[in-house]
Formats: C-alpha cells, structure tokens, sequence
C-alpha cells in the first residue's frame, strides 16, 4: 500500500486505519511525505507509527515522484495507490487479490466507489479497456495492480505538466501495451468530495486542458487508431447533454415560467388591495387616531392640566363619596 501525502494529514489516519481494517492482513503500509508545508502534517510525519506502516521523507516533487519513490521502497508483489485522504472497505484487498492470483491475464483490478464528504454519490463504471480509457479514466486510482507491470512502463510519470490523472496515463499505457484491467462491481472504495481536490483541478479546473493536451500527444497513435470511436462516444456524450437541456428548457417553458407569472399576477393584485380606497381610508383613520393621541399628550402635559389637577382629584373624591 502506498500512500502519498502533501499537507492532508487531517485524513491520513482514516485512510491508514481503512488498510489495517482489511480482511486480508498481509500487506505493508508506506507513506511518503511530500515535503508538507503544513505544520500539523509535518508534526504528525514526524514520528507516525501505525502497525505495517513505514513513513518516506522527501523533498516536494508532486503525486507521480511520490508514488515512484513509494514503489521503490516496497517489496509487496501487488501494488495500491491509495490518496491520503480517501479509505477503503474492508473487503477491498481480499477481492482484489482474489482476481489477480486467479487470472494472470488481468494487470489490474478496479472496484466501483461510493463518494462521501461535501457530496454522496455512487460511481459504477462497467469497462476499463480501450478505447473506454482514451476518453474516461474508469479506473480508481487505489486499483490494484501488479508490481511487474508498473516497473516495465517505467511507473507513474513525473513529467505530466500538472499534478493529477498519473494513474489515468498508466492504465491507458498498460491497456494500449496489450495488458488487460477488470472492476470488480461492487463498492469497495470511498472517495473524499472535498472542494480543492486533485480530481477538481484536474476536470474542472485549469489543469484539465494541459492534461488532455498531454495525454492525447503522448497516446497520440492510440487515439488516431479509435478516432471514430472516440469520436462517436463524444458525440453521443454531447447528445445526451443536449437532450437534458432540452427537457431542463421545456421544464422552465412549461411549468417554472407560467408559475413565475402567476406568482406576479398575485403580488400586482395584492399590491392593488393595498393602494385601494379602503386602504386609504385605514390611512386616514390612523392618522386621525395619532392626531387625537397627540392632543391628548399634549393636554395632560400642559400648564392648565396640571394646575386643574387638585380640582380633579377633589371632584373624583366628592363623586365617590356621594350616594348612588
């Protein structure tokens, strides 16, 4: 298991933790720390100890050169890229094992995940060969793989010109070398949806063009070889973004507008109640009352009414004490 880790040490132990859960108990835990620059991660780094687990200080050099340096200091025959900030379900290694010491055939082996953090979603992707991985990465990158096959394509690549989608660029690299990947359809991976993550930098973010440039140059003869697959693909993907809109317009169209409109009939009505004649009578009477009201303040505050009020009292008195 190796796990690389960049200023994300408030997670570490939870994605440590979901190793030492496994089923399957024989593995090694090796954690690089990536040059952090967070004060807590670099303290807990510092003196980690956890069951298996063996900590790799080294200078910042991104995912790939982490995952590299990982590598080099493991001896297990199967391999796991697990992120510092994700977890996996017990059974996870089990079945993964299960398949590759089943079929030599299969270089890796992927699950589906369930998300959880800011978001909860399941992601069950069904293929991970070619051309499925020239235009979507369908495998996780904790997939397990073997230790052989990464060391004959040189391991991840350091020189992708944006940290993310190294595990993307492997798989197609051992696809498009003949070797074959399976997914395992179960959940049996949980992947962290926190706003800032690698995965957002690199779809939706400012790294997602450099990496698709890069990625499309270095595979480029692949890619040539399913254009039209691709390219079909994309097309459908367009489609069925333009079909959603369509019904999202007609949805608008159809009920959001004819209500917005009602809603506006009833503010002008209700603004009319409130300007019409009976209002202003309401008005008027309000300020008749606060006119009486502040003559009656105005008197009982006066010279006259307080120089009166003995004779007040006086006659109060006389008119209680006075038969009925």
């Amino acid at each position: 298991m190796i796990i690389p880790c960049y200023n994300l040490g408030q997670y570490l132990d939870e994605a440590v933790e979901s190793v030492l859960a496994q089923t399957f108990q024989d593995f090694e835990i090796v954690v690089v720390n990536d040059g952090s620059t967070d004060p807590a991660t670099a303290a807990l780094l510092a003196d980690y100890r956890r069951p298996n687990t063996r900590v790799i200080q080294a200078s910042h050099s991104g995912l790939a050169a982490a995952r590299n340096l990982a590598i080099a200091n493991s001896t297990g025959e199967y391999l796991c890229a697990l992120d510092a900030d994700d977890r996996l379900e017990p059974p996870f290694l089990a079945k993964t094992i299960e398949v590759l010491d089943r079929d030599p055939s299969v270089a890796f082996v992927s699950t589906w995940l369930r998300t959880f953090g800011e978001q909860e979603w399941e992601w069950k992707p069904e293929r991970c060969d070619l051309p499925t991985l020239l235009w979507e990465n369908t495998a996780l990158t904790a997939s397990l793989v073997r230790r052989s096959v990464v060391a004959e394509v040189g391991g991840y690549d350091t020189r992708m010109p944006v940290q993310g989608d190294e595990d993307w660029d492997l798989w197609l690299t051992l696809v498009t070398g003949g070797y074959r990947g399976v997914i395992v359809p179960e959940s049996l991976f949980r992947y962290r949806q926190r706003s800032g993550s690698m995965s957002t930098i690199c779809w939706h973010g400012p790294g997602h063009l450099p990496l698709a440039g890069y990625r499309i140059a270095k595979h480029r003869e692949t890619y040539r070889a399913h254009l039209l697959e691709v390219l079909l693909h994309q097309d459908a993907e367009t489609a069925a973004l333009l079909r959603h809109n369509d019904e999202i317009e007609r949805h608008i169209a159809s009920e959001l507008e004819p209500a917005l409109a009602l809603r506006r009939e009833e503010l002008a009505s209700l603004k009319a109640r409130l300007l019409s004649p009976a209002s202003d009578r309401i008005h008027e009477l309000e300020s008749a009352l606060g006119a009486t009201a502040a003559e009656v303040t105005a008197l009982r505050t006066s010279l006259s009414w307080r120089l009166t009020a003995p004779l007040r009292k006086a006659y109060d008195w006389l008119r209680w004490r006075s038969p009925s």
